[in-house]
């Protein structure tokens, strides 16, 4: 039986949970004059999870936090940690396809002992179909090393032929075995290749060794310690919010949050403004400093990936429109939100040309209600930053929106 969560017993405002949000997630630190390794490492430890997406309109998408909070970098320092032993982040399926730290990796072992049945379909269905395949990938791998499941096709089923009847993926056999044994934890990733496949390996010749000779942690336990990563890293969350930060079952996360609660590790509290039937929780002595950040938000940024939580702290609805058809887009393609002090104030669709033009592409840029009048040449002064960061020589407006033609003269004025 799932335990009772507590009724809350203090109330805070809308703008104190905020404040705790945006200093939870980064937001309140000056951008350092210098990115080292140290600092990409105090970035995940705050965010406890960094998503990957392959859509690459403007640039990978777990690049952009650390962009976001530090400002210039250089990628090679993520790419390190991610793809070199010993390694500081591996991947795994925490959020979506997500880096953790080798230590929250092991936090995950419950989930990968659910593979059998919580796996999606296809991936589940070829352990049962094909479990020859699984050992030859197991076998290929244990002698010859990292590989894709592309080459690994090549090797074990040359003639295989896809199919071609869905929409997305169509992964061959091959691909469900690599994906099957990696939800289950027997492969990892040991980095990926300029295509952005997975190059796979065996998952003790990913992990630490220090962390591989740590226990298995009971599954109850590992949850606990996801949903206070979760905690300190969203701040002041409902339950909801701090279950989504894992993708957390919600017998699991409400009974995880009633332990915490009991054990005073957690604190109830009611937000005013938020929906009074959702009681919300922080960690005790969250603060709640001032606030003046600016940085352009990934859609898949954790300030701002679970949507509710979104609309509940900024009073801003954010959707991913990539799968939506273009006539029926109401903000763009690859859209980011722009926080400006304590406040999303805007959002713009951006690409990348890296073609013959080199320029960062404007393809729409949208005021929210009550942005301040200095939005425009905040926000041309943070896409000059992206765009040199990415290696672009200019930032060109192109597209509609009620905040385009004062962007384009911000820029205009700041030399773009």
């Amino acid at each position: 039986m799932t335990a009772a969560l507590p009724v809350p017993v203090e109330e805070i405002t809308a703008r104190q949970a905020r404040l705790a949000a945006l200093a939870a997630q980064g937001f309140s630190r000056r951008r350092p004059a210098t990115v080292t390794a140290a600092g990409i490492a105090r970035v995940v430890d705050r965010l406890g999870i960094v998503q990957i997406d392959s859509v690459n309109v403007l640039c990978r998408s777990h690049y952009l936090p650390f962009f976001s909070r530090l400002g210039p970098y250089a990628t090679d320092l993520l790419d390190r940690a991610a793809n070199r032993g010993p390694r500081r982040l591996v991947e795994y399926w925490a959020h979506e396809a997500s880096y953790v730290a080798p230590a929250t990796h092991r936090l995950l072992r419950w989930r990968m002992d659910r593979a059998a049945d919580d796996a999606w379909g296809s991936v589940r269905s070829i352990a049962h179909e094909r479990p020859d395949l699984l050992e030859a990938v197991l076998e290929h791998l244990a002698v010859h090393g990292p590989s894709t499941a592309r080459v690994l096709e090549a090797q074990l089923a040359p003639g295989a032929v896809r199919p071609r009847d869905n929409w997305g993926w169509n992964w061959s056999d091959v691909k469900r075995a690599c994906e099957h044994l990696f939800f289950a934890g027997r492969l990892s990733a040991a980095g990926r290749n300029q295509q952005f496949e997975r190059r796979y390996d065996l998952t003790e010749r990913v992990l630490p060794p220090a962390v591989l000779a740590l226990p298995v942690p009971d599954p109850a336990d590992a949850v606990r310690e996801l949903v206070r990563i979760a905690a300190r890293a969203t701040g002041v969350a409902t339950e909801a919010s701090l279950r989504d930060y894992f993708r957390l079952r919600p017998e699991q996360s409400k009974a995880a949050v009633a332990d915490l609660v009991e054990a005073g590790e957690l604190e109830p509290v009611r937000v005013r403004g938020w929906a009074v039937h959702r009681p919300a929780y922080r960690l005790p002595a969250t603060p709640t400093p001032r606030v003046r950040a600016r940085a352009l938000l990934t859609p898949f940024d954790p300030l701002v990936w679970h949507r509710a939580r979104t609309e509940e702290v900024f009073g801003v609805t954010v959707r991913l429109e990539f799968y939506v058809p273009r006539e029926k887009r109401v903000h763009g393609y690859y859209v980011l939100p722009f926080l400006l002090g304590e406040d999303i104030v805007g959002r713009v669709d951006l690409k990348a040309d890296r073609g013959g033009s080199g320029v960062l592409r404007v393809e729409a840029a949208w005021a929210e209600p009550d942005a301040p009048p200095e939005t425009a040449e905040e926000l041309a002064a943070e896409l000059g930053d992206l765009a040199r960061w990415l290696g672009l020589d200019d930032v060109v407006v192109l597209g509609p929106g009620d905040l385009a033609p004062a962007l384009a003269g911000a820029l205009r004025r700041s030399g773009h």
